[in-house]
């Protein structure tokens, strides 16, 4: 089943559970039933947080998340599971970019600074209002954002807080609501909205599932200075009413004219925000 997709030199790559494909010169093949290549095939099978989102970053390495495949757990024997890996673009120089990472569906990176930024779900089976799901900030290599151990900025899992080391792991830039289940984010770098937007952060929240009451099923936006959070509000929001669902939001991505696209996987289209 495909999941995210991404262009790169006209080639579009697209993610399945447990491999990447490519398709040459997609634009002016695309009508014609185009055949594909093989990019990579040897991840896990898992799916339980098996969907991948995968993006290009400005190093032009590929970005492909392995999603822990459970709630809770360790997974010792696969030191690629619950991360952030990359590659190039033929599959080749697979690494491990950043560990202890629950369930990403979702990173951008800052238009300045160029560190990768993501979105995180927390553990569910804590209740209602803990833990919260997390926006991360990435400016190296080789960092632990503490699942299964920690969650969010000072909660100890029940189960495997125990063996937490809490000075090594990086606490997220903003915890988010809980179970709102953030999916896509992206930095607004186009010149149709405010100044004020420039560079600032809009989340995809898709909505929770297991919560007494809703939450989420919103784009938030967080507002940055510098590299800290400085505050989490709505952007747009409708698509929750009471218990009443019209729609869930999964990603983001902007238009050459600084509109904004917004998926829905429950209504099943895409939105334009624009503003005048």
């Amino acid at each position: 089943m495909p999941n995210g997709v991404d262009i790169k030199d006209g080639d579009l790559f697209v993610s399945e559970v447990s491999r990447i494909i490519k398709f040459d010169d997609i634009e002016k093949t695309f009508r014609n039933k185009p055949s594909y290549t093989i990019v990579r095939d040897d991840f896990p099978t898992d799916r339980s947080h098996g969907w991948k989102f995968i993006k290009f970053g400005p190093d032009g390495k590929l970005y492909v998340p392995i999603g822990a495949p459970c709630n809770i757990c360790l997974q010792d024997d696969d030191k690629r599971y619950a991360s952030i890996a990359r590659m190039n673009d033929d599959g080749s120089e697979f690494e491990v970019f950043a560990h202890g990472i629950r369930n990403t569906v979702g990173f951008d990176w800052h238009p300045i600074t160029e560190d990768i930024w993501f979105s995180d779900n927390g553990r569910d089976m804590l209740g209602d209002n803990i833990p919260p799901d997390e926006l991360n900030r990435a400016p190296t290599q080789g960092l632990h954002f503490g699942y299964p151990f920690l969650h969010g900025k000072d909660i100890l899992d029940p189960e495997f807080g125990s063996q937490a080391d809490t000075a090594v792991y990086t606490k997220p830039v903003q915890e988010l609501g809980p179970h709102v289940a953030a999916l896509g984010i992206e930095f607004y770098t186009g010149k149709m909205f405010p100044a004020e937007y420039q560079n600032q952060l809009f989340i995809a929240e898709h909505g929770s599932w297991n919560r007494s009451e809703k939450i989420g099923y919103r784009i938030s936006l967080v507002r940055l200075e510098g590299n800290n959070s400085v505050s989490y509000e709505t952007f747009a929001d409708g698509w929750l009413n009471g218990d009443n669902v019209s729609g869930r939001p999964v990603d983001i991505e902007l238009m050459p004219d600084g509109s904004m696209l917004v998926s829905d996987d429950y209504a099943n289209v895409i939105y334009r925000i624009s503003y005048e």
